[in-house]
């Protein structure tokens, strides 16, 4: 099992902006066949130094996590990332 773990800092860090954002993440589960986990959490520190909102997803094998990657709904959501990031996400991938 792989483990990808992104951390996302968004422009406007409103609630309401941040709960849109965790929606479009969201909106992922049961539509991309190698997905086999997807967990979608919000800051509730709000310091500045945290993030605004964790995904954690979970495939079987790297291969998998590239299919993920260039997945046509995966496609829209990065293009949606890309309009309300504040810089660049963090991610970190491991064997689970």
């Amino acid at each position: 099992m792989l483990t990808h773990v992104v951390f996302f800092k968004l422009k406007d860090r409103s609630p309401e902006a941040v709960e849109v954002t965790k929606a479009v993440l969201t909106n992922m589960e049961g539509k991309i066949p190698v997905l086999r986990h997807i967990e979608v959490g919000t800051d509730i520190l709000h310091l500045e130094r945290s993030y605004d909102i964790a995904l954690i997803t979970k495939f079987d094998s790297l291969e998998d996590l590239k299919v993920y990657d260039t997945h046509p709904l995966h496609e829209e959501v990065k293009a949606h990332m890309k309009t309300v990031l504040d810089g660049t996400s963090i991610c970190v991938d491991f064997v689970s």
